[in-house]
């Protein structure tokens, strides 16, 4: 690749003194270089967010909101550049690597019809007692590699809008592509009110620990995620995180089985399986579990995984090394411990690619079942009764997501409701919006985002108390 990107810092170009690698999973090969910005850079960015903090904060939320929309239509108009970098370093097929590029310029414009409300709390003939909503200063904003464009976009739309500045971070896997939306934003932003930078796995602690950020807004593992917590405590930043999650789908008897698996399948295998809320436990009931398996290993068998720039492919690979590595541990654990597997066709044998894999009924205490894979292996799990498999979904640390699956939309409703998760699907899958919070319960996040809840989450409440009369002498 010969394009150079470069950092945002300033409503500038900013090249660090030293790059780093940026491969692609399909080929397991360096494809470009990404700036590995510094601590010195980092201090630059935030010193940026800080100027430029006070002058976006006056701007009336309409004048800000106008900017996002502009912001949503400038991604939108480079959706074909933006694409094939993403597939490139990303690894998602084009078709719905494009479907990320335009989902992120609909959600700086969906935002921007949100506006902070003033809440009037009491009225009587002595007062009135109002609570506004302020925005926070400078925020940190770190983004995974899984939805690095989206995922992106909803921290940077929320916290522009409600008139905080940001420095924000892409994971070192997929950095070019929003660096290269940072490149674009400069001609709309004004300077310093987006800062982004790229860097290694040494630039996120730097971040988290740095007195200049009044927030921190991470999405990634659970584990990474208490460390930020810790690291946030020193100087009690503002938090919004989310996490990991286990999500379990439940599908009921009265449900057809040829037109429900495919997009059960979809449900939990889009993305390769790299997407929090994807379903990653399958509980089907006894009656219907034999036809379902066979259903859904011949999709696996069937759907093509393949280098995202074969149109035909509509998984690619796993994006980086590491979680290869982890992935492919876990199903070779599986062998070992005797289950079956299901495994789909052929796939490339360069590149970071794995058989879509199915698990034939596990036992919930296979490691399997615990864990949040966060790749192309699904349990499939046979039950009967319907509060034992709630008990059992419920059964885990994590409370992202979930889905339940029926004619009878009156008793999935009931089955949604007792889910210990912060997002429960009825007869559908991943479905997200600007207009719809999102957030986890249990060890799958604090704070939620998108819709009002969300963008409030930049903010923090100022009670004021306004007298009708003046005091007396």
């Amino acid at each position: 690749m010969t394009q150079h990107i470069t950092m945002t810092i300033n409503g500038q170009a900013a090249i660090a003194s030293e790059t780093m690698d940026v491969i692609n999973p399909a080929t397991a090969e360096s494809f470009a270089q990404a700036p590995r910005a510094s601590e010195a850079d980092l201090n630059a960015a935030v010193d940026a967010a800080k100027a430029a903090y006070p002058a976006w904060k006056a701007l009336s939320h309409s004048q800000r909101a106008a900017l996002m929309v502009k912001a949503g239509d400038a991604i939108m108009a480079n959706v074909d550049e933006l694409t094939a970098l993403f597939t490139a370093e990303q690894g998602r097929p084009l078709t719905m690597a494009k479907e990320e590029i335009l989902g992120a310029g609909m959600w700086f414009k969906g935002m921007a019809s949100f506006e902070l409300p003033v809440e009037v709390v009491e009225e009587t003939e002595q007062r009135t007692v109002e609570v506004h909503r302020e925005p926070l200063g400078v925020v940190c904003a770190i983004v995974p590699w899984n939805f690095p464009v989206l995922l992106a976009s909803w921290k940077m739309s929320h916290a522009l809008l409600a008139g905080n500045t940001m420095v924000l971070k892409p994971s070192p896997y997929t950095p070019l592509t929003t660096l290269r939306v940072g490149e674009l934003l400069r001609e709309i932003l004004p300077p310093g009110v987006l800062n982004i930078i790229s860097g290694g796995d040494e630039l996120g602690p730097l971040m988290t620990v740095h007195p200049g950020f009044a927030k921190i807004s991470f999405t990634g593992s659970t584990a990474t995620g208490k460390r930020i917590m810790a690291s946030a405590a020193q100087d009690l930043k503002r938090i919004t995180l989310e996490l990991g999650g286990n999500d379990a789908c439940i599908v009921l008897p009265d449900v057809d089985v040829d037109e429900v698996a495919p997009q059960l399948f979809m449900g939990a295998f889009f993305n390769t399986s790299q997407i929090c809320i994807a379903t990653k436990r399958l509980y089907i009931h006894d009656s219907i579990y034999d036809a379902m398996r066979d259903k859904l290993h011949g999709l696996a068998k069937a759907l093509k995984v393949g280098n995202g720039t074969d149109s035909d492919s509509l998984f690619g690979p796993l994006q980086n090394k590491p979680q290869y590595d982890r992935v492919k541990a876990l199903m070779v654990d599986a062998k070992e411990r005797g289950l079956t597997l299901l495994e789909g066709g052929a796939v490339p044998e360069k590149g970071y690619f794995l058989a879509l894999t199915l698990v034939d009924n596990p036992a919930d205490s296979e490691r399997v079942v615990v864990e949040e894979a966060f790749g192309p292996i699904l349990p499939l799990l046979r039950y009967s009764d319907l509060d034992e498999v709630i008990a059992r979904a419920n059964d885990s640390e994590y409370g992202l997501a979930g889905a339940v699956w029926s004619k009878d939309i009156e008793k999935a409703l009931e089955v949604a409701k007792r889910l210990e998760t912060g997002t429960v699907w009825i007869n559908q899958n991943l479905q997200t919006t600007p207009n719809t919070p999102m957030g986890g319960h249990k060890h799958s996040g604090i704070g939620v985002e998108n819709g009002l809840d969300g963008l409030m989450e930049f903010t923090q409440a100022k009670t004021i108390f306004i007298p009708k009369s003046k005091p007396a002498a």
